[in-house]
């Protein structure tokens, strides 16, 4: 495996082309710890790309190359799936994005509910839909929720697996219950969630939105679960009649090489409990410290720092992280997730997101830590 962070002298192969660092930043020097934004691309999953290009064919084409490209589309598809234990059906999409404009654009439901920090995707294709407040934890308001769904109408609600900006994972068992119980469908978007990480959304979700860039595969390529598809209205075209345009084969079969190389949840929250406990020490904030949360996202409040100015301070230090999710971090309003779990907006600007990869190591902390402490220090004695 490819260490992130830093140029290495072995290449890997494409063909007969060499390939320096796949799966790396491409600076020397660098630590990369914006995983949660993306991952970069594992040498499996640009390798298994490169391999459909290569054999490339319209999979809805009945010539015999377009069988074969079918049949390659169908495998991946089927490799998917089995990774997330998924029975129902798949449909490939670009991204979680899209994924989730589909189920909450077209499904059977008669309204939508959302809860208040769901992605900004979800906001902006949802407008009209019914928010759901969550607590100062983070976590859906069950007995809100409950009020919702007891209003007319069939619903669909939509939560997610785990926040993006704090990592603070919902109750999928529970909101499961109360949603099936007023007949409603349930969405999860797991853009989030590693294949195998929690059973429970393949085992009580009606809709599931997953995207391979946050997986270590390829950007522009993702897939919307759908338990039945009579739960969703088809809009004609490829995908079983429910997503047109050309079939991304290239996508699908780097998406499905990346969940054949397995993430160690066990090891990544254990890095996040050893950054936690730095941080505490080092007179930080932990977003939602004690709540149930990703095993690779955390958020940290540097108190007195602007998160901007701590963004700068990380990079000119050859670090990588972010304010927010990606969608939203470079703009100047506030985080709405951490205003719907009763933060001020002073205190919000002060808070930075750190999401680690496969290839994250303990040192890897341990230098964000020191670089924390260096800025922390500066920042008060400016103050002082």
């Amino acid at each position: 495996m490819l260490r992130s962070g830093g140029a290495q002298e072995c290449a890997r192969y494409i063909g007969d082309v060499p390939i320096f660092a796949i799966g790396t930043t491409i600076l020397p020097d660098r630590l990369y710890l914006d995983h949660a934004a993306t991952t970069p691309i594992l040498p499996e999953a640009a390798a298994a790309a490169a391999d459909g290009m290569a054999r490339w064919a319209n999979p809805s084409s009945p010539h015999a190359e377009g069988r074969a490209a079918r049949a390659a589309l169908e495998e991946a598809r089927a490799r998917i799936a089995a990774a997330y234990d998924w029975k129902g059906e798949l449909l490939f999409t670009s991204g979680a994005s899209e994924s989730l404009g589909i189920a909450l654009a077209r499904s059977v439901a008669d309204r939508c509910l959302i809860s208040a920090v769901e992605h900004d995707s979800v906001i902006r294709t949802a407008a009209n839909a019914a928010v759901v407040p969550v607590d100062s934890s983070g976590l859906v308001d069950i007995q809100a929720l409950e009020a919702a769904l007891a209003m007319p109408g069939r619903p669909l609600v939509a939560i997610q697996w785990a926040n993006s900006e704090t990592g603070v994972r919902q109750p999928i068992v529970a909101l499961a219950a109360r949603i099936k119980a007023a007949g409603g469908l349930f969405l999860v978007d797991a853009a989030q969630m590693p294949a195998g990480a929690d059973a429970d959304v393949a085992a009580h979700a009606d809709f599931v939105a997953i995207s391979a860039h946050k997986r270590g595969g390829p950007p522009g390529i993702g897939a919307l679960l759908v338990r039945d598809l009579g739960m969703l209205m088809p809009s004609g075209g490829q995908e079983r009649g429910y997503r047109p345009g050309t079939e991304n084969l290239p996508g699908a079969l780097g998406f499905a090489a990346a969940l054949d190389v397995p993430e160690d949840i066990a090891g990544m929250a254990a890095l996040r409990a050893r950054l936690d406990d730095a941080i505490a020490r080092s007179g930080g904030d932990i977003v939602a410290g004690g709540q149930l949360r990703h095993p690779a996202i955390g958020s940290y409040r540097m108190r007195g720092l602007a998160a901007t100015t701590q963004l700068i301070r990380f990079d000119m230090a050859g670090i990588a992280v972010s304010a927010g999710s990606a969608c939203s971090s470079g703009s100047m309003k506030p985080s709405h997730v951490l205003g719907a779990m009763g933060w001020s907006v002073d205190a919000s600007r002060e808070v930075v997101r750190v999401s680690f990869g496969r290839a994250t190591m303990a040192a890897d902390i341990d230098r964000f830590v020191a670089e924390w402490r260096s800025i922390s220090r500066s920042a008060r004695a400016f103050a002082a």
